[in-house]
């Protein structure tokens, strides 16, 4: 597909894209590219654009090329969006084989329309509809970690540990998308072959900014979830003191009741009060008052 960069972004045919004096978008598959690459007159130096797996922007002599990888928004440990372009003062082109740049260009001939048309404003445009949503993605990973620190403060913190593995992987492959987007964004700010115009560079002023800006609030949301670990991982301790008291407890009431074990289970021949008929009964009730004892003791003392 091919676009005129008007008042609007209209439909156009590949000879129209080349002889307007308009600014153009083209949409072609990686096979498509292949057959028309010479009509741009770009003067890539590659005889294909590099292999996708990240997000950036490098300067050839006559033209800027790259590629974006997006992780989807529903899955961000999925597969990912990945396309390449080459654009230079006249047009932009992206190789895409997914669909998902057509959809995207679609979208933006339908709600956008310009009274300064430009390559830039529509870069601008382009790469604000994929962070469309990023905010509240991310207010939903606050949500979710709010929800997790409420679970563990009520001691519910079944497959807690998993949950919060799952996050944080998420948030550190959100913060490295994010930074390969800066970097992307300063290249196009920096304007090393004079593309663009100067007064238009503002646009990729404005995107970097937003999206340093979702890079703190992610490197925020990983610094919440490494407290709410630490959280979790107080709790836990917490518990095993409980337990280890109340062993320690159990243990130190039937010590004494040891000791006396031990000392009736010697065989000795003659040990008296083993003939009187009330022994059992009174050793029985010795044994109950140690036990009262000490529980009034470790009351007084708060072990329990």
């Amino acid at each position: 597909m091919y676009y005129l960069i008007k008042e609007t972004l209209t439909e156009a045919k590949l000879a129209e894209c080349l002889k307007d004096a308009a600014p153009y978008a083209a949409v072609l598959t990686t096979e498509k590219w292949n057959e028309e690459r010479d009509c741009f007159t770009m003067g890539i130096d590659m005889e294909v654009l590099p292999e996708i797996d990240t997000t950036k922007a490098e300067v050839n002599y006559d033209s800027l090329t790259g590629s974006f990888s997006i992780p989807d928004r529903k899955d961000i440990c999925g597969k990912r969006k990945e396309f390449a372009f080459a654009l230079d003062e006249k047009g932009v082109v992206f190789i895409d084989d997914s669909g998902y740049v057509e959809e995207l260009m679609k979208q933006l001939a339908a709600s956008k329309k310009w009274r300064f048309p430009s390559l830039e404003r529509l870069l601008y445009d382009f790469i604000e509809l994929i962070i469309s949503d990023d905010l509240r993605m991310l207010e939903n990973y606050e949500s979710r970690l709010e929800g997790i620190e409420d679970e563990i403060l009520h001691d519910n913190t079944e497959d807690i540990i998993e949950l919060m593995n799952d996050i944080r992987g998420e948030l550190l492959e959100l913060r490295t998308h994010y930074e390969q987007f800066i970097d992307l964004g300063q290249e196009l700010e920096e304007n090393e072959n004079n593309f663009f115009a100067g007064e238009n560079l503002r646009y990729f002023r404005l995107i970097t900014s937003r999206l340093e800006r979702y890079r703190d609030q992610v490197l925020a949301l990983r610094e919440y979830s490494m407290q709410i670990r630490d959280l979790y991982q107080s709790q836990v301790d917490v518990k095993q003191n409980k337990i280890m008291t109340v062993l320690t407890v159990i243990t130190t009431i039937f010590f004494p009741l040891s000791i006396i074990t031990g000392w009736y289970g010697m065989n000795f021949v003659y040990m008296p009060e083993l003939a009187q008929k009330s022994a059992y009964p009174i050793l029985g009730g010795i044994c109950l008052l140690i036990i009262l004892i000490e529980l009034i003791i470790f009351k007084k003392k708060k072990w329990m």
